[in-house]
């Protein structure tokens, strides 16, 4: 019997604001197997965003569980790297020292002279070299976030979680950082990539980055459908969204966002 990295069982999460209760997530279950790259999708306020929070262990769920390794998850933890969708460096540290500091967090065990090598390894990868003594403030938007990315994993953590990470960057950086990611994740051997969830609106990102994707219902989200992503490895974005078979694939996607919004608001058919 395969044991998944990560097994979310019935998961509710209920919150309050301004004295109103909200079910923001409703009887959620899946799994995430160890180096599977699992995208979150489905429309604003189906709780994402949530899911994410209560996999780093800062939302508690109000039903259900989550386990890592088979072990209920209770609060944050080493073995979970997280990249937010906007750059969270310290203002204060360099580029490099941002890493390193990561680095530090994650592996005790390490000097910092040890440190800040790993950190010079990952500015390399992210294309970032020259621009380790830069502040954040002395970065572009897409800069930033190339260091945010190269400080996760520069803690080489199991599993990396990712909120929307390249939504506040402009279309063509954003293409820039997906192929990077990918291709980072995927120079690893399979035995060890990173267990990866990463929570996105961008259905052609879902289907470039992931081996599967969890389409969450609109508000209360729950598990509308679970869809494994059909197209070998590695993936080319030129040559895989000109085939008949990606726009199919991808109507598909589109279908079950939206037919599911129409029907909750009362509207006609939606046509893709």
């Amino acid at each position: 019997m395969t044991t998944n990295k990560i097994e979310i069982k019935h998961l509710t999460v209920d919150y309050t604001e301004r004295g109103r209760s909200f079910n923001a997530l409703h009887d959620v279950s899946f799994g995430v197997g160890a180096g599977e790259f699992v995208s979150v999708i489905g429309a604003s306020g189906c709780g994402k965003s949530t899911l994410l929070s209560v996999l780093e262990g800062i939302y508690q769920a109000a039903d259900g569980s989550v386990e890592i390794d088979g072990k209920a998850l209770h609060g944050t933890g080493k073995e979970r790297g997280v990249v937010f969708q906007h750059y969270s460096l310290f203002p204060w540290m360099t580029t490099r020292t941002n890493i390193a500091f990561g680095i530090k967090q994650a592996r005790h065990d390490i000097s910092r002279r040890e440190c800040l090598k790993i950190a010079d390894e990952f500015l390399g990868k992210v294309g970032l070299e020259g621009f380790g003594k830069k502040y954040p403030s002395q970065l572009s938007g897409g800069m930033q976030q190339r260091a945010a990315i190269a400080r996760a994993l520069a803690m080489n953590t199991e599993i990396l979680l990712m909120d929307e990470p390249f939504s506040a960057i402009d279309a063509k950086n954003r293409v820039v950082l997906q192929e990077l990611l990918l291709s980072l994740w995927e120079g690893d051997s399979k035995e060890h990539r990173k267990t990866v969830v990463f929570v996105t609106h961008d259905i052609d990102e879902a289907i470039l980055l992931s081996d599967k994707i969890v389409v969450l219902t609109a508000h209360p989200g729950t598990v509308n459908e679970i869809v494994q992503v059909p197209f070998d490895r590695p993936r080319r974005r030129e040559s895989l969204t000109q085939t008949a078979e990606y726009g199919q694939f991808r109507n598909r996607l589109l279908s079950l966002l939206y037919h599911d919004v129409a029907e909750r608001i009362g509207g006609e058919e939606v046509v893709i």
